[in-house]
């Protein structure tokens, strides 16, 4: 799908910012407000078609399960005011644009077009993403309702929610080359409720996701690769070898093993393993993360059987040479969902 540097395919309607967006041929307007931060923000945009016998943006699906019933899509947009951030965005969408799987949220199109913030001021470059629309949220809006009503998961729940993370993150790193994802947490983990069915959880975002696969082979190199850890991996959810790193190690996919353990851990809970070590101010975070300090719940009826505590302790190793790829945890993931669907 194409991407407009011209800004002729992507304009807003009015000079100061209007309801209605170009990306490509496609012509969208913006609803509301989902989300965002300081240089991206989400919005519900609904297609218009100036054409009712044209099928739009349909029409440029590989996949019929990305058509939207109401036409109503999630668009990024994202403010870019140097290269290195017009880098950034051309990379994420490199990658988004390289994986097809039903449990990785798919890119639908992109556009860059060229705006003028304000009289005064020299033009920037707004990127504008867009994606199908899951509205049922994150696993961290679901991990929240639930504990506000005191409510969790079932275990088999638990199971087919992180089975299909895996199944996504197992399309990754079985990439060629490897790519990790670098920020699996449930926030990048959209859900929805299915009656009937298990809730459908797909893994978004991948504007940290990267070749999986590299060689650390100076002190210089540890650090680098440790400070965009620190500005690009949530804490709670980073593995040790991104908090301290050796000056001749390799790293690989399985940082992605840890973020992943931590979050199975989360969809039972509600919160990361290590979230107490940043709450608490007399623990060190990176102190319970280096040495797998799982906080586990200390209530007398744990609503899980120990099989799953005893998974998540085997993806949380300090070491990542002796961590689980994620071929072996599909494996395991399958036969607890075989021992628990009876």
């Amino acid at each position: 799908m194409g991407c407009s540097f011209s800004g002729l395919n992507a304009l807003y309607d009015s000079a100061n910012g209007g309801g209605d967006v170009w990306i490509n041929e496609n012509r969208f307007r913006i609803l509301k407000p989902i989300g965002g931060g300081s240089l991206a923000n989400l919005f519900l945009v609904k297609e218009l078609s100036s054409d009712p016998s044209k099928p739009g943006i349909s029409k440029e699906f590989k996949d019929p399960s990305h058509v939207s019933d109401g036409g109503t899509y999630a668009m990024k947009k994202v403010l870019i005011q140097n290269n290195e951030q017009l880098e950034l965005v051309k990379e994420e969408i490199r990658i988004s644009s390289l994986f097809s799987h039903p449990n990785l949220l798919p890119l639908l199109d992109h556009a860059f077009i060229s705006v003028k913030v304000s009289p005064d001021q020299s033009r920037k470059q707004e990127a504008y993403l867009l994606f199908p629309v899951h509205l049922d949220g994150t696993l961290l809006d679901s991990a929240k309702t639930m504990q506000a009503k005191k409510e969790f998961f079932s275990t088999l729940e638990v199971l087919q929610i992180f089975h299909q993370l895996c199944a996504g993150l197992k399309h990754m790193h079985n990439f060629d080359p490897p790519y990790a994802h670098n920020d699996v947490k449930p926030v990048n983990v959209l859900l929805t409720q299915r009656k009937g069915q298990a809730p459908l959880a797909k893994l978004m975002d991948f504007a940290n996701a990267r070749p999986a696969r590299r060689q650390i082979r100076s002190r210089s190199e540890a650090l680098e690769l440790q400070e965009w850890a620190s500005e690009h991996v949530s804490a709670s959810f980073r593995a040790p070898e991104l908090w301290d790193c050796p000056s001749q190690y390799d790293i690989d996919e399985r940082t992605d093993v840890w973020s992943l353990g931590c979050t199975l851990f989360a969809i039972m809970y509600g919160v990361s393993p290590f979230e107490y070590a940043l709450e608490e101010s007399d623990e060190s975070p990176q102190l319970a993360i280096v040495n797998a300090q799982i906080k586990w719940p200390t209530e007398p009826n744990a609503p899980y059987p120990n099989d799953l505590n005893q998974f998540v302790t085997w993806m949380l190793q300090p070491q990542a040479t002796v961590r689980p790829h994620i071929d072996d945890i599909v494996i395991h993931v399958d036969k607890l969902i075989s021992k628990y669907s009876h």
